[in-house]
């Protein structure tokens, strides 16, 4: 409590001033230590060298701060769905913390026009924001401790900006659907990474194609190996349910391979009889000959 007050103490002077206020409006609450949060909103591509030759940037805050958005979020689902099963509450969480959320949560606080960066390509895509958003939650983590990382987490981001009950409908898991309905019709989906590169700003891209009894069913390209999947799975799921002459063609090929797997079956089957009828045989003319 007296370490509480004496914070305040000295927090004193600094409130109405820059970057405190722009702080004060995105968390609701006045940094103790200005410095972690300015590490948070600090790019890759802006690293600073300090005196001891170490770089630093925001990426250690980010990953700090991704496992305990995650503590967090499992802990808030937990508790909100109490009689749902542990995949309902797993696909939640996905929903919430995923790439895509974050960005979008980063831009309506305003957290890009905060960000320190060099790189030229700053669209949403890249996922610079988000990123920005979970190292500043590592940041509160360190400065405040979990119960405040926690409210943030919980008021300002999920109270403020989504509706737990609209994400809770949603079906974001394009791929676990995909499977579902590939094991249901008993027809095999494979997930193929056809490309990889980098970007002009060293940015690694990933495009993977989802290929279903040897036919392209959609192409998708990310920021990862699971974001190419799941944009690859979205165009195939939507394909299989919107186009009815691409589903039956699917379903067509899937009868002629179930014929020719029966056709092999039947001419082994028959090869195999004919083979111990044959040894049969042999066996009688041998008895027959002592």
């Amino acid at each position: 409590m007296l370490r509480k007050i004496y914070r305040g103490i000295r927090l004193l002077p600094k409130r109405g001033k820059e970057p405190y206020v722009s702080f004060y409006k995105i968390f609701g609450f006045y940094p103790y230590n200005i410095t972690l949060y300015e590490q948070a909103l600090l790019h890759k591509s802006s690293s600073i060298k300090l005196k001891d030759g170490k770089w630093i940037n925001n990426e250690r805050l980010e990953f700090l701060g991704d496992a305990i958005l995650d503590a967090i979020v499992a802990d808030i689902v937990f508790k909100e769905f109490e009689y749902k099963k542990e995949g309902f509450l797993t696909n939640m969480r996905s929903k919430i913390v995923q790439r895509e959320t974050l960005n979008k949560l980063a831009l309506e606080l305003g957290i890009d026009k905060l960000i320190k960066t060099s790189a030229r390509n700053t669209t949403p895509n890249t996922h610079m924001y988000g990123n920005a958003l979970e190292a500043l939650i590592g940041a509160i983590y360190l400065d405040q401790g979990y119960r405040v990382s926690k409210k943030f987490v919980l008021e300002r981001l999920i109270k403020e900006h989504l509706n737990i009950d609209t994400v809770a409908e949603q079906e974001a898991n394009y791929k676990s659907r995909l499977i579902e309905w590939s094991q249901k019709q008993k027809i095999s989906v494979s997930f193929d990474l056809v490309d990889s590169f980098v970007d002009e700003n060293n940015t690694p891209i990933f495009k993977t194609a989802v290929v279903i009894l040897g036919e392209q069913a959609g192409l998708g390209t990310g920021y990862s190996k699971k974001e190419s999947q799941q944009k690859a799975a979205k165009e195939a799921f939507n394909k299989l349910q919107r186009d009815n002459n691409f589903r039956n063609h699917i379903l067509q090929l899937y009868e002629k391979q179930q014929q020719l797997q029966n056709e092999v079956y039947v001419n082994m089957q028959d090869k195999a009889e004919k083979e111990v009828e044959a040894e049969a045989k042999t066996e009688s003319e041998a008895i027959s000959e002592k």
